[in-house]
């Protein structure tokens, strides 16, 4: 060995010394994020919504930060089984962080192989309680549990019957019954009893498969009810299915109100249904469109989307964005792709410059973020359009709908 062989040697001994956990690891030049979404099966159009923010977060990222970032997509089928298998092999492959899914049952799936395998997993979107209450070391949430959503999308249903002078005495709750679906209704049946400011009762449940081809019997029953509107916890496909029915069915109850799921205020609700899509209500998280950074994400949603508008997807991208924006703010900080050091980063995260509504990007010691904001956002002229609170409004809240029949 020539003098010059020893330096490098003896070089990358001290490196290994100082290294933490004693890891040998160049500084690495990029981020490779593993972005896990549904973008077939029946989830298939929010998981292409979703990708959408992923695909700008590149551009925007390096911009912002100077960080250069390398996606690795995969598509899970919307099938909780190949979520797992897609996340072993997006690791295997080389992602340095897991970036998804959108649906919880895929989110408690992936949560379990990044914990095992030591990565990094960024939730963007899924409400399930559960996931962030196992003391995983390696999970974040930067999204809602079901029981934020709940607990806000109760107080906003209080808010919109008080804006519109309403009092309806009774409701129809209907829900999908996945992972989803079963945590929000456990937030319903704790939450209801303490909103003592909401002058309704349940008077009948109904759950069914997301998957569901056909509503006919679920609807005939929820009519059957007669009850004033409808509490409902929804997919997509399945929100389509029901407002058919209901014309189908000639029932025009006082509205549709989501207390917090997506569904109607996706694209594809508006373009199947036409006129049928409008003052249907989803009080849930959302984007900040006064928000610095929402104006930037915005022109780059646009140079790539040049025939979509933002508003269809504010939620699905904003959130996706922001989960690889917390990755790539965390790799900045950290300047290692080492797991555990990556983790700690992620856990010290503090983003004051963000998209969506809500306080800033803080994490818990569970790993679940607090304070994100919830909107009432109703369907208004073939746009979903805030109508509360105040201060974000851009319309006022219409309730009853018009095509409601006493």
């Amino acid at each position: 060995m020539d003098r010059r062989q020893f330096n490098i040697a003896a070089g990358a001994g001290a490196l290994a010394a100082l290294s933490p956990f004693g890891i040998v690891r160049a500084q690495a030049q990029k981020l490779k994020v593993g972005v896990i979404l549904p973008r077939s099966g029946y989830l298939s159009f929010i998981g292409q919504s979703c990708q959408k923010g992923a695909d700008l977060a590149p551009g925007v990222i390096k911009e912002m930060l100077g960080v250069d970032i390398e996606l690795m997509n995969a598509d899970f089928e919307t099938s909780v089984d190949t979520a797992r298998t897609r996340a072993e092999r997006l690791i295997q492959e080389g992602a340095h962080v897991l970036v998804g899914p959108f649906d919880s049952g895929a989110a408690s799936a992936i949560a379990q192989v990044a914990e095992q395998r030591g990565v990094p997993f960024i939730i963007n979107i899924a409400a399930a309680p559960q996931i962030t209450e196992q003391g995983y070391k390696f999970v974040f949430r930067n999204f809602q549990t079901a029981g934020d959503i709940v607990r806000n999308g109760l107080d906003l249903i209080g808010e919109l019957f008080q804006a519109t002078n309403t009092v309806p005495r009774t409701a129809v709750y209907m829900h999908v019954n996945d992972t989803f679906g079963q945590a929000m209704t456990k937030g319903i049946q704790a939450l209801m009893p303490t909103r003592t400011q909401l002058p309704f009762k349940i008077v009948d449940t109904i759950s069914y498969d997301p998957a569901a081809k056909d509503l006919t019997v679920e609807v005939s029953r929820a009519k059957a009810a007669n009850a004033d509107f409808v509490l409902y916890v929804c997919r997509l496909n399945d929100a389509i299915l029901l407002r058919r029915e209901m014309v189908k069915q000639r029932w025009n109850p006082m509205g549709i109100i989501s207390p917090g799921s997506p569904g109607m205020y996706e694209e594809q609700y508006f373009k199947t249904l036409g006129k049928l899509s409008d003052y249907s209500i989803s009080n849930v998280p959302w984007y900040n469109p006064n928000a610095k950074l929402t104006r930037v994400v915005e022109k780059a949603f646009l140079k790539q989307n040049p025939n979509d508008k933002l508003v269809f997807h504010g939620l699905n991208a904003g959130f996706t964005f922001e989960a690889i924006y917390i990755a790539a703010d965390a790799f900045k900080r950290a300047r290692s792709t080492d797991p555990k050091v990556l983790a700690e980063a992620i856990r010290q995260t503090n983003i004051t410059d963000k998209m969506t509504l809500g306080a800033p990007i803080k994490f818990n010691a569970k790993g679940q973020v607090e304070g994100i904001g919830s909107a009432c956002v109703q369907n208004r002229d073939g746009l979903p359009t805030v109508v509360l609170p105040k201060n974000a409004a851009t319309a006022q809240p219409v309730f009853p709908a018009p095509y409601y029949k006493r």
